[in-house]
């Protein structure tokens, strides 16, 4: 695909939807041993997700892992659409879609690992981030030059906002 057809698609999007593990965090985590667990996010990827909700792009996070961690920091970004502890992540994601009425091929949606393959094949645009696997990468439109967890979350927002503000016919 080329780069004037993937801005031309990004131009649309309606929903930019984001696993959390590898993606908004460098796959780490920490538990203590008191079993209390910890994440750490990139600032200037939360700036990107409030660029996005104030564009009136949808945002969600869907996940296989449930983290009160993630709770408070999507809360803390206006997130909404937080789908954690997901056993099928497609099935979260077609809810999504038909609650905002949004058809997938107006959707994007990052990943780093082999269980969001079913989903990037489903978001109308697929997004790797640097540090996904291999197969992962292999089969997205767009893969990152940051890391998730090192900006790559704000590497993807400013891609959508740019190719946003580059169309030259009205958003549909």
């Amino acid at each position: 695909m080329s780069d004037g057809d993937l801005d031309q698609r990004l131009s649309r999007i309606r929903l930019v939807a984001f696993d959390v593990d590898g993606v908004f965090t460098d796959g780490r985590f920490y538990l203590s041993d008191d079993g209390i667990e910890t994440k750490a996010f990139h600032t200037q990827d939360g700036y990107g997700i409030r660029m996005l909700l104030a564009a009136g792009i949808q945002v969600a996070v869907i996940s296989g892992r449930r983290s009160g961690a993630v709770e408070k920091r999507m809360a803390e970004l206006g997130v909404s659409h937080v789908f954690l502890g997901c056993d099928d992540k497609i099935e979260a994601f077609e809810t999504l879609l038909r609650d905002l009425n949004i058809p997938g091929a107006l959707s994007a949606y990052a990943g780093d690992d082999v269980p969001d393959i079913p989903l990037l094949r489903r978001a109308g645009i697929s997004i790797a981030v640097a540090n996904a696997h291999v197969e992962v990468q292999d089969m997205c439109d767009f893969t990152t030059t940051h890391s998730g967890g090192l900006g790559a979350v704000r590497e993807i927002c400013d891609l959508v906002l740019a190719a946003r503000e580059n169309i030259e016919e009205p958003l549909e």
